[in-house]
């Protein structure tokens, strides 16, 4: 089975890694078939024996033995990946590059979710939803100048999560199928 690793922090904020050194790298740990989409840390692999159940601790303990840092690793399969784009609310309805599904290590509580949006009331006009390990996330004035942070979200709902645009996501899914 395929699945597609969504590393967290790569290629931004110092923490560089080369995608073909990241490919031999996960190579070398036994993962199979695994090739990069872009240079921002999505990899498609087949799980190497052993791992099916936890694959994205083991690729995070690879990055940091090779590159030096532990990203968070969101791992899906193509069913759940064309879901967190099928959930989206805001897909079609926002550009995008700015809609953003921000997969989650775990489903966050409601009361945590509804914590979040009190906490980013008045902080600016990003559209969020809660979806399944997933926030649904229009950025609707741009990523770079918002306040809705990963280290916003991750306190407010007691959980790590890196988001990917409805653009890198198709693009994903379409390299896995």
């Amino acid at each position: 089975m395929r699945f597609a690793a969504l590393l967290a922090s790569v290629n931004v904020g110092g923490n560089r890694i080369r995608m073909d050194a990241l490919r031999a790298a996960l190579g070398d740990a036994g993962f199979r078939d695994v090739e990069t989409v872009t240079a921002s840390g999505n990899v498609l692999f087949s799980a190497k024996d052993g791992v099916e159940d936890g694959p994205g601790e083991e690729i995070a303990a690879v990055v940091e033995r090779h590159f030096g840092f532990r990203p968070f690793v969101a791992v899906r399969d193509a069913v759940e990946l064309a879901a967190a784009i099928e959930g989206n609310p805001f897909a079609g309805t926002g550009e995008d590059k700015l809609v953003h599904t921000h997969f989650l290590e775990h489903q966050p509580a409601r009361d945590a979710f509804e914590r979040l949006l009190a906490d980013h009331r008045g902080r600016g006009p990003e559209r969020l939803a809660l979806g399944d390990r997933a926030l649904y996330i229009d950025f609707i004035e741009g990523v770079a100048g918002s306040k809705l942070t990963g280290a916003f979200i991750a306190k407010r709902i007691g959980c790590r999560g890196t988001a990917r645009n409805m653009r890198s996501l198709a693009r994903i899914l379409e390299r896995m199928t």
